[in-house]
């Protein structure tokens, strides 16, 4: 049989430490051991436009929040978040913030019904999908945007390969579709693979790995990807691993 899997995290440190603390609290003593091996570093190098102006902010991630508060934002701005993780980063920072359901199509659903006054301002990294700003703007929303930090990839760490080469399973959430590129691009090894992905976007750039399994996530929020991780540990916990020499 194989050995026990690994459950290996590859987001920015702090959100990796996250999802694993949340993981301990779903299955306690059943919790795998947990690599953390990022690919992904957050630079929050940005600075803020002019705010006098602005009435309301929008934040598509955690990381926003953070790279704003970091750049000084004023916090009595109302905010519209995209899930409930970013809203509540936001509020934690004392920011109001709404939550739209969990993903940019809700939270560009819920402006254009609501029609909040601008100027509007959407918070974001230097890669961001769903083009939020633009589309408010044909929607007739007074909408702006700034970019507050950067994601710097980085390679997969000596550890990362170890586990990938063994033949113990090897559990991989990946969350965006440009991490999960890092990541084929990086992967090899015989360890038995199974992903969780996000989404389907993220789904479609891991596909022609040889996972033992690819599970996309019910919703794209931390709850239906701890989830779908816990499947996932479940499913690897009775495989059978690759016959030794002799």
């Amino acid at each position: 049989m194989t050995g026990t899997p690994t459950l290996l995290l590859t987001r920015p440190a702090e959100a990796s430490e996250r999802f694993a603390a949340q993981l301990r609290g779903v299955l306690g003593a059943r919790t795998p051991k947990v690599l953390i091996a990022p690919l992904m570093r957050l630079d929050y190098a940005g600075r803020l436009p002019e705010m006098t102006r602005v009435a309301g902010l929008i934040f598509t991630s955690a990381n926003g929040v953070r790279a704003y508060a970091v750049a000084g934002g004023p916090r009595d701005l109302p905010a519209w978040a995209v899930g409930d993780a970013t809203a509540e980063a936001a509020r934690r920072a004392g920011i109001p913030a709404r939550a739209a359901g969990g993903d940019a199509r809700a939270l560009l659903d819920l402006m254009v019904r609501e029609r909040p006054p601008g100027p509007l301002l959407h918070v974001r990294g230097e890669h961001a999908r769903g083009d939020v700003a633009r589309k408010l703007r044909v929607a007739g929303l007074d909408t702006r945007e700034t970019v507050l930090y950067r994601q710097i990839l980085l390679p997969l760490g000596d550890a990362a390969r170890a586990a990938l080469e063994g033949r113990a399973p090897v559990v991989v959430p990946l969350f965006s579709p440009r991490t999960a590129v890092q990541f084929a691009t990086q992967h090899g090894g015989r360890a038995p693979l199974l992903v969780a992905a996000m989404s389907e976007a993220v789904a479609r750039e891991v596909a022609h790995l040889p996972a033992v399994r690819l599970l996309t996530a019910e919703r794209p929020d931390a709850p239906a990807m701890l989830r779908a991780v816990v499947a996932l540990l479940d499913h690897a916990a009775r495989l059978e691993g690759p016959e030794t020499d002799g």
